[in-house]
């Protein structure tokens, strides 16, 4: 059974840190492209990280902000996320991704990033 469990958020405060975890289990996590997505209130889902083998990218919005990070020998992926701002308050969602003829594309629940002062 795939599980993407996700922990790490909460309420921090404008220029703070937090650290997102997404603990796998149930498929070959190394094989697989990991991401996070949000969504804000009233928004769509969106990237806004990926990385996949030794290669990440970001959105913009996150660029010299936020760093996506997995280990394999955990099957873990993280964010870490610096100089928060308001605009940054959403459900952040874990993704696991792979295409191999069929595709396969698991999310977790989500955790809940606020960031007010």
């Amino acid at each position: 059974q795939v599980q993407l469990v996700e922990s790490g958020g909460g309420l921090v405060q404008p220029g703070g840190s937090l650290r997102l975890s997404c603990a796998a289990s149930g498929f070959v996590f190394s094989t697989y492209a990991m991401s996070w997505y949000r969504q804000a209130p009233g928004k769509e889902r969106s990237l806004v990280a990926t990385i996949a083998g030794s290669s990440t990218n970001y959105v913009d919005s996150v660029k010299g902000r936020f760093t996506i990070s997995r280990d394999n020998a955990k099957n873990t992926v993280y964010l870490q996320m610096n100089s928060l701002k308001p605009e940054d308050t959403a459900v952040y969602y874990c993704n696991a991704y792979r295409q191999r003829g069929s595709i396969y594309n698991y999310w977790g629940q989500g955790t809940q990033v606020t960031v007010s002062s």
